[in-house]
């Protein structure tokens, strides 16, 4: 891993003085004794190592003749009196040192208790810079995207059908399987495929309303990152006549709205149709503006009506009128936290919280027993809060978070593009409709049930069941479960499919890692790829992404070469990535990749190559667990269960903030991951612990932010 701090003071220290500095700085922080005796202790410890270990590659060499500093970091032009601030450079500095990273494979092995002294101290010093200036990066005012809006209008109306087609929501329900208050996952479950089953597209929605276009997923994160979720003028365009096509549908009507009655319906028997408008949107504005609507905005909207009714539109007319222009309202849009004068770290008021946990959970509007929680002022006290979270995790609605966040984190969109060579592997297709409507469902099906039985997030790096449709079950051959082996499995409907939960009695299958749908997103149309299923485990798995490579590093051709067809994948790539700068990067995704290397390019298993060479999948993992077949690989990783756990953490609170997250976040990274192993890592504990957390719980202000007041 590269390190990337800010551009050092042009002032030189000489590295031992540094060092020396360095020591009774992380004495002091740390809150130990600053005695010569424990100075010595440190300094004997610090200073050697990084002599040893950093200065060869981030530092000049002890004759000051000049090298070339990796990563653009010089440790020599570190500023001591500043080192504390750099709280980047010190969060990059505990993850090479904790993962092992640094040094290179090729230098002097660092002493195991020296690291894990050298991370403690670094941790201290964090911990003590960010307890005079914590500051979470801001979360910038933000639209909904089309999944949240989509949501909240249904919500809003409570609408008895969809507002428009979503074809990013991969799995649709048919047999009413999802029903988190049982805390059980039916064992038969009847779903289908959005992006790829045609007749899923076929549901009710209102007629005449048309998507805007599809939100784009951060490199790394989600649809919902505040930062891809601009308005332009245009698009503000597109949202008023949304609006009013919405509202202007012919399906849009008693059948459909459940709000119909009790906000459309002409009053009987009332004269002053002010005060009944007045009457009806002043809860109906407080649930789309997310908190209560002022004297102000009420009589804006109240007198609004009164003139479409005085000018002869009818009742239902006016506040079909009022409804569109709500939805296409800047308050409606918007989700943004309040702006104040000062600058700094403040906790959110009850409104934010409110929308906070509801678009987390619901990615909808709050309800009205949430609303009228934070009305009364009660949900920032946590045991309201966590009151709230338990309530709102037994509601149906939580199927929006499974329709939302476990695709965008596995990445599965990527399996809809996947075209394995037709002739290759056959079947892989079948009929007009491919395998992976059925293999994307299986890692859905699996992240339902660990989040509505409560299990632990374990389950996902080697699970004890799995779901398997026949179609399913038949393409993982040799790996199928103990029920179905020997049996006809060809069949199976294209439309709606039949998963059925099954024991894993292979450990070859399970989880998520091993997946179908990861196995062949991950590969090319006719060969694997190490490298891209290693990134995928470093990012998806470890929350750790490694760097783009180099624009000018040719790709790998799908086929070997005149001359390297008798190579193995491993022994071709090895002669690829032979430049310096390919290598560090090289060094950590290449065991997680070639560790699934005996699945080929759909998933199934194999032990040989095409030209009959033995698939060698064998590696080490973080240069200390060493794995000769995939089960110990998984075992491999479930030893390092508190690294998984803190990189599914990074991403729960990730997508729960809709922001990128910085070094002051990492804090509480690492308190959700301890909160989880004290409660044996279950999934609904994590969601908690990301909920109660502090960057949760409280906003950022910059003096120069914008005010949200939206009118």
């Amino acid at each position: 891993m590269l390190l990337n701090p800010k551009k050092p003071s042009k002032h030189s220290l000489n590295l031992q003085s540094f060092f020396r500095l360095f020591a009774i700085a992380t004495l002091t922080c740390s809150g130990a004794s600053s005695a010569r005796g424990d100075d010595l202790v440190l300094e004997k410890r610090i200073v050697p190592a990084f002599q040893k270990h950093c200065i060869k590659c981030h530092g000049n060499d002890a004759n000051g003749s000049g090298k070339v500093i990796e990563g653009d970091v010089d440790l020599t032009l570190i500023r001591p009196e500043n080192f504390s601030r750099n709280v980047e450079l010190i969060g990059d500095l505990i993850h090479v040192l904790d993962l092992e990273e640094m040094p290179p494979e090729d230098e002097p092995e660092l002493d195991p208790v020296l690291r894990q002294q050298l991370i403690k101290e670094l941790k201290s010093i964090r911990q003590s810079s960010l307890s005079k200036q914590k500051r979470y990066l801001p979360t910038p005012i933000r639209r909904m995207n089309r999944f949240q809006y989509n949501n909240a209008v249904t919500d809003l109306f409570d609408l008895k059908c969809i507002v428009f087609t979503l074809p990013e929501r991969m799995m649709r329900e048919h047999n009413g399987y999802f029903k988190p208050a049982s805390g059980k996952m039916a064992d038969v479950v009847t779903v289908g495929s959005r992006p790829l089953g045609k007749s899923q597209m076929i549901e009710r929605r209102l007629a005449g309303v048309a998507a805007f276009p599809q939100d784009l997923r951060a490199e790394h994160g989600y649809d919902n990152r505040a930062d891809h979720l601009s308005l332009s003028p245009l698009l503000m365009e597109s949202f008023l006549k949304l609006g009013q096509s919405i509202t202007q549908s012919p399906d849009f009507g008693p059948r459909n709205v459940g709000v119909w009655k009790s906000f459309f319906t002409k009053p009987k028997n009332v004269n002053d149709y002010e005060n009944a408008v007045r009457v009806r949107l002043k809860p109906f504005l407080t649930k789309a503006f997310r908190k209560t609507v002022d004297q102000k905005t009420l009589d804006r909207y109240v007198a609004f009506v009164t003139r479409q009714i005085d000018s002869g539109v009818s009742f239902e007319g006016a506040m079909k009128s009022v409804a569109a222009a709500t939805i296409a309202s800047p308050r409606f849009l918007y989700l943004y936290d309040k702006s104040e004068a000062k600058s700094g770290v403040e906790p959110t008021d009850d409104f934010e919280l409110a929308s906070r946990l509801s678009f987390f959970l619901w990615g909808s509007l709050p309800d009205k027993e949430l609303l009228e929680t934070a009305i009364k002022g009660k949900l920032s006290d946590t045991k309201q809060l966590v009151s709230q979270f338990q309530r709102m995790l037994k509601d149906k609605k939580l199927k929006r978070f499974c329709d939302s966040f476990p695709s965008q984190w596995l990445q599965l969109e990527r399996i809809i593009s996947s075209v394995p060579n037709q002739q290759q592997f056959p079947k892989f297709y079948f009929l007009k409709y491919r395998d992976s409507m059925h293999m994307m469902l299986e890692p859905l099906l699996l992240f339902e049930t660990v989040l509505i039985e409560n299990k632990s997030i374990t389950q996902f790096i080697d699970s004890d069941f799995t779901y398997r449709s026949l179609l399913l079950e038949n393409a993982y051959q040799d790996l199928q479960s103990e029920q179905y082996k020997g049996k006809n499995v060809n069949g199976g409907a294209v439309g709606v499919l039949r998963f059925i939960r099954v024991p894993i009695s292979d450990r070859r299958t399970g989880g998520v890692i091993t997946n179908a749908a990861v196995m062949t997103m991950t590969s090319g149309p006719e060969r694997t790829q190490p490298i891209t299923r290693g990134a995928w485990i470093a990012g998806v798995i470890f929350n750790d992404p490694p760097e783009p490579p180099p624009a000018d590093v040719p790709a790998l051709g799908e086929k070997p070469p005149t001359g390297e067809e008798n190579l193995t994948l491993r022994e071709r790539l090895a002669m690829h990535r032979k430049r310096s700068d390919c290598r560090g990067c090289h060094e950590q995704i290449d065991p997680l990749g070639f560790a699934l290397e005996n699945y080929n390019a759909v998933g199934v298993w194999r032990n040989k190559y095409e030209n009959d060479r033995e698939v060698d999948m064998s590696g080490t993992l973080f240069r200390k667990h060493r794995f000769t077949n995939v089960v110990e690989f998984k075992d491999a990783i479930l030893l390092e269960k508190k690294r998984f756990a803190r990189g599914f953490a990074g991403h729960l609170l990730s997508f729960a903030l809709g922001r990128e997250l910085g070094a002051a976040d990492q804090i509480a990274i690492e308190q959700i991951a301890e909160q989880a192993e004290e409660n044996d890592y279950k999934i609904q504990a994590m969601l908690q612990a990301v909920v109660l957390s502090e960057p949760f719980r409280t906003k950022s202000i910059q003096k120069k932010t914008i005010n949200a007041q939206t009118r």
